[in-house]
C-alpha cells in the first residue's frame, strides 16, 4: 500500500445525511387509482441524522462517523470535526475517525 501525505481536507469531505426510519408507507398504490391521499396518523416518524466522510478522489467511498438524533446535534458535531478535518493530516483524520468507522459504499443502509 502505498503511503499518501497531505491534509485531510485535500482527501475528504464532510456531509449530513437524513434517514427517516418511518414504518408506514406515506402513499397506499393501487392500480386502478392514480393518486391516494396519506393516512392522517403518520406513525411514528423517527429521523436520524448520519455524519459522514466522503472520499473526493472516490466519491462512492463514503465513512459513517457518528448518528445524531437532531439535525442541530449533527450539525455542531460536524462543525467539531470539519475543524480536525482542517487542521489534522490525511493520517491523522483517517487514524480519528475513519479506522473502526463503518464502510459502506453509500453510507446508507
Amino acid at each position: 500500500m502505498i503511503r499518501v501525505i497531505g491534509n485531510a481536507d485535500e482527501f475528504w469531505r464532510l456531509r449530513i445525511t437524513r434517514l427517516d426510519t418511518t414504518e408506514n408507507f406515506d402513499l397506499e398504490w393501487h392500480d386502478d387509482i392514480l393518486y391516494r391521499q396519506p393516512s392522517p396518523d403518520p406513525g411514528d416518524e423517527v429521523e436520524l441524522w448520519h455524519v459522514e466522510a466522503v472520499r473526493l478522489d472516490d466519491p462512492d467511498t463514503v465513512v459513517r462517523i457518528a448518528t445524531c438524533d437532531t439535525q442541530s446535534e449533527a450539525r455542531d458535531l460536524i462543525e467539531r470535526i470539519n475543524e480536525d478535518l482542517t487542521d489534522m493530516t490525511k493520517s491523522e483524520f483517517e487514524i480519528a475517525y475513519v479506522d473502526g468507522a463503518e464502510l459502506g459504499d453509500t453510507g446508507v443502509e
